[in-house]
């Protein structure tokens, strides 16, 4: 999987929700359990989907579409809110 993503948005991104996109990636690897989800609301111009997962630093929601297969380009990244952990925890419970 390849990754993609605007400089400019992403040092904007940096300093308002203090995620890089870099850093953000790492919410894809095979090894994590992700909730993925299609974000309908925002997607009018492109398929655009939301995915909560744990980082080195925290549990993060990204938002992504893929244009071309296997490239991901990402639009934004931030920390979850109490009530998306509670939504990811309780997709996963079972699991921990």
């Amino acid at each position: 999987m390849i990754f993609e993503w605007d400089a400019d948005k992403d040092a904007l991104n940096r300093e308002k929700h203090g995620v890089s996109f870099e850093e953000a990636q790492e919410v894809f690897a095979p090894s994590v359990p992700a909730l993925e989800v299609f974000d309908e609301r925002h997607s009018v111009t492109e398929d655009r989907f939301i995915t909560i997962g744990p980082i080195r630093r925290g549990l993060v929601l990204v938002v992504w579409t893929e244009q071309v297969e296997d490239v991901v380009r990402i639009i934004s990244a931030r920390w979850a809110t109490k009530r998306e952990a509670a939504r990811y925890r309780l997709e996963f419970e079972d699991e921990q």
